[in-house]
C-alpha cells in the first residue's frame, strides 16, 4: 500500500508539472499580446513596457521566466504563499481574492455533493431493485429531466417559483456562516439543489446499471442460496460493489466543481470562482487567469490522489495493477 502511495504521490508530481509547463506556455509564451503591455495599460510608451518587462522578469529566456514562475507558486512571493501574484488591473494580490472565493466555491460544491450523493445513490438503488415496475420508470423518468435540464435554466425556474411565488427562499446572494449560520444555509440549500440535480441523476442511472450487474453475479446468488436475509444480500454484498465505481466519479466531479461552478454561482449571486475567473477573462487579466487555472487544476489533481487511495482501500486488487 506504501508502494501504491508513494507511486501516485510521483505521478502527482509529475501531472502537476506538465500542467504548470503548458499553463505557462499558454498564457505567458503564445499569446499574440504581451504580458508587459497588458500591465502597462492603455496605449503605453515603450519605456514603460520595457520597464515593466525588467521588473517581472519578462525579459529573460523562457526556460529563466518559467523557473521564475513556479519558484514564485510553490515558494511564495511578497504577497504569501502560495505565490499568485498581483491582478493586472486591479493592482492588488490575486491571493487575497482567490483563497476567499474558492472558499466560498467549496462551500458550494462540498454542499451539492452530499446533496446528489443523498438523492442520486439511493434512487439508483430502489430503482434497480424495483426493476420494470413505476418506481423504476419514474426514477428513470427524474433521471432523464436531471441530465437533460440546463443548469442556468433550472436556477433562473427555481428562483421563480422559490423566491418571486412561494417566498421560502432569501434569494440570491451569499452570507458568510460566521456571521449568520441560518442565512447561510438559507441562501445555500436553492444553489445546492440545482447543481445537484444534474449529478444526482447521472449517478442514479451509473447506480442502476452496477446493481442490476452485480445482482446477476454467482456470488449473490451464492449468498441467497445460504440463507441470507434480502436486506444483507442487497447492502453488504451488492452495493459494496456497486459503488466501488463512484468513488472515482465523485473524486473527479468535486474537483471539476472546486474549479468554479461557473454558470450556478452567476445565476444565485455567489462570488466564487466563477464570476471571478469570467470577469477577469473579459478585462485580459492574465495573472488572474492563471492563478484560477492552476488552482483548479491542483484542486483536481489532488482529489484524484485521494480517490486513488480510496479505491486501493476498498480494492486491494487495484494496487498491484
Amino acid at each position: 500500500m506504501i508502494r501504491y502511495i508513494v507511486r501516485r504521490l510521483l505521478w502527482l508530481a509529475f501531472v502537476l508539472f506538465v500542467i504548470s509547463v503548458l499553463t505557462f506556455l499558454i498564457f505567458f509564451v503564445m499569446p499574440p499580446s504581451d504580458p508587459a503591455v497588458n500591465f502597462a495599460g492603455r496605449a503605453p510608451r515603450e519605456e514603460t513596457i520595457t520597464a515593466v518587462r525588467e521588473q517581472f522578469g519578462l525579459d529573460r529566456p523562457v526556460p529563466v521566466q518559467y523557473g521564475l514562475f513556479v519558484k514564485r507558486f510553490f515558494l511564495g512571493d511578497e504577497y504569501g504563499w502560495p505565490g499568485f501574484g498581483f491582478s493586472f488591473t486591479t493592482r492588488t494580490p490575486i491571493r487575497d481574492s482567490l483563497l476567499p472565493r474558492a472558499w466560498v466555491t467549496a462551500q458550494l460544491a462540498i454542499g451539492a455533493s452530499i446533496v446528489w450523493l443523498v438523492v442520486g445513490v439511493p434512487i439508483g438503488i430502489v430503482s434497480a431493485l424495483k426493476r420494470h415496475t413505476m418506481v423504476d420508470r419514474a426514477a428513470m423518468g427524474f433521471a432523464l429531466f436531471g441530465v437533460s435540464a440546463p443548469v442556468f435554466w433550472l436556477g433562473l425556474v427555481s428562483l421563480f417559483i422559490f423566491w418571486q411565488k412561494l417566498g421560502i427562499s432569501p434569494g440570491t446572494g451569499y452570507v458568510a456562516f460566521s456571521s449568520d449560520p441560518v442565512g447561510w444555509a438559507t441562501h445555500f440549500w436553492l444553489p445546492w439543489v440545482v447543481l445537484a440535480l444534474l449529478y444526482a441523476a447521472f449517478y442514479a442511472r451509473i447506480v442502476r446499471g452496477n446493481m442490476l450487474e452485480v445482482m446477476a453475479e454467482d456470488y449473490i446468488r451464492t449468498a441467497r442460496a445460504k440463507g441470507l436475509s434480502e436486506r444483507r444480500v442487497v447492502f453488504k454484498h451488492g452495493l459494496r460493489s456497486s459503488l466501488t465505481p463512484i468513488v472515482t466519479l465523485y473524486g473527479l466531479d468535486l474537483g471539476l466543481l472546486l474549479g468554479g461552478a461557473i454558470v450556478t454561482e452567476s445565476v444565485f449571486n455567489i462570488p466564487g470562482l466563477g464570476p471571478y475567473t469570467i470577469s477577469a477573462v473579459f478585462r485580459g487579466d492574465l495573472p488572474v487567469v492563471v492563478a484560477v487555472t492552476i488552482f483548479g487544476a491542483f484542486a483536481v489533481v489532488l482529489l484524484t490522489l485521494i480517490v486513488d487511495i480510496v479505491y486501493a482501500y476498498l480494492d486491494p486488487r487495484v494496487r498491484y495493477t
